[in-house]
């Protein structure tokens, strides 16, 4: 399962009233470690089978979501579970250390 897009206006339906855990990449295209970490994401939502959903949401272009959010600094990844924020990771990391973090955010209740 590849990572999909969001905005400002699909981000209620795409996110918040998603059934499973949702991950979102905070993120903008003059970000060098937003594109960094972008093809770990795509591996881990192939890993992932579709058990979390990955996406992303351009800051620039909706900037009413991530002002919502507080979004201060990209990139920031957000799990969503039941349309409520259940975990944040601010700055890029390794591929592994962001799978471990998708991972345990994703089991955790």
């Amino acid at each position: 399962m590849a990572v999909s897009k969001v905005s400002d206006t699909t981000f209620e339906s795409e996110v918040l009233k998603a059934t499973g855990p949702v991950v979102v990449d905070f993120w903008a295209e003059w970000c060098g470690p937003c594109r960094m970490i972008a093809p770990a994401l795509e591996e881990i939502a192939g890993t992932l089978n579709g058990k979390v959903k990955i996406v992303k949401l351009n800051v620039d272009e909706s900037p009413a979501t991530a002002q919502k959010y507080g979004i201060m600094s990209i990139p920031t990844l957000m799990m969503f579970k039941n349309g409520e924020l259940a975990s944040r990771q601010v700055g890029a990391a390794p591929r592994q250390k962001l799978e471990q973090w998708i991972t345990s955010a994703a089991a955790a209740t």
